[in-house]
């Protein structure tokens, strides 16, 4: 008799828990460009983390609680901190020095399409199929789509910037089967959540006091201010949380789908305050891409299938 995998069903709450995480993270692309013009990456990326680990501990305070874990836990935590906030931040802030904010987050919409391929190598319950392939096929066709002139001219077009982007969502679809693991750790969201920024906070204090100096950097505008505390804030400390209660009940493979309704947020965003313009290439590479998670999801394909 063979046994099928369970997949994680998406009800309504959950749809609107994801729904909300879109929108704190498509802000934080609308945040980081306009704290970059006058804040260093490295001093963005450590203060959105540091900031967001002080209010989460305080969280936990008022809540009577504090962050007591074993070593096993806290080398979990420091791992998940690398895979899913300290290299894809620092990659996602450099790049988007170079590129709109929109574009950033297009790229974004990737993870789905390099979680199905890791997912496959990496776990024994999402191998690829026909779908799946052919997903993966049309979101990366879209990526070729929106990087247009910058794969033959280097020079005109920041193609470093857009390749620090997608390495960023690399990170982020190895962090979604990495975290897997927290399910049996037995920790909270709450907790996952401040240990995961806690740890990020460290292993960034050092690098960002050695790079950016940042007694030496003028004191930024109430605007960067304003904008590093909605990042830490809103786009990590309460995002975070929604994000580990998503992935507890939906599972990675259905929490990566929030990649591709954040470019809506971070394109409305840009246009209306950063003054950011998006050529047709990248919209066809929105749409590509979307194709591709819409195969890779498999609902449609289901929707369309007779009840048996």
């Amino acid at each position: 008799m063979n046994v099928r995998n369970v997949e994680p069903r998406m009800d309504a709450r959950t749809w609107a828990l994801l729904l909300a995480l879109s929108v704190l993270w498509g802000g934080s692309f609308f945040f980081v460009g306009v704290a970059v013009r006058e804040v260093p990456p490295l001093a963005i990326v450590f203060a959105r983390v540091a900031l967001a680990a002080a209010a989460l501990h305080l969280l936990l305070a008022l809540q009577g609680r504090a962050l007591r874990l074993d070593g096993a836990r806290w080398r979990a935590l420091f791992g998940m901190a690398l895979l899913n906030n300290v290299v894809p931040f620092v990659l996602f802030v450099w790049g988007q020095a170079q590129i709109a904010s929109g574009v950033a987050a297009i790229l974004n919409a990737t993870t789905p399409l390099f979680g199905a391929v890791l997912a496959h190598f990496l776990t024994r319950d999402e191998k690829l199929n026909g779908a799946k392939v052919f997903g993966i096929a049309a979101g990366f066709g879209g990526v070729v789509a929106m990087m247009g002139p910058a794969l033959g001219d280097a020079a005109a077009t920041p193609l470093w910037a857009q390749l620090a982007c997608l390495g960023a969502a690399f990170c982020y679809a190895l962090s979604g089967i990495y975290g897997r693991r927290f399910k049996a750790l037995g920790l909270a969201p709450l907790e996952i959540a401040t240990g995961q920024v806690t740890a990020s906070a460290a292993l960034l204090l050092l690098p960002m006091l050695l790079v950016d100096r940042p007694w030496d950097l003028a004191v930024p505008s109430a605007a960067a201010l304003l904008s590093l505390a909605g990042l830490a804030l809103l786009s990590t400390a309460l995002a975070y949380i929604l994000f580990f209660r998503i992935l507890a009940v939906a599972g990675a493979t259905n929490l990566l789908l929030v990649t591709f309704l954040i470019p809506v947020t971070a394109i409305l965003l840009g246009a209306a305050f950063l003054g950011e313009a998006l050529a047709m290439r990248h919209f066809v590479g929105m749409a590509l891409i979307g194709i591709g998670l819409a195969a890779i999801d498999g609902r449609i394909f289901r929707l369309r299938s007779p009840k048996l």
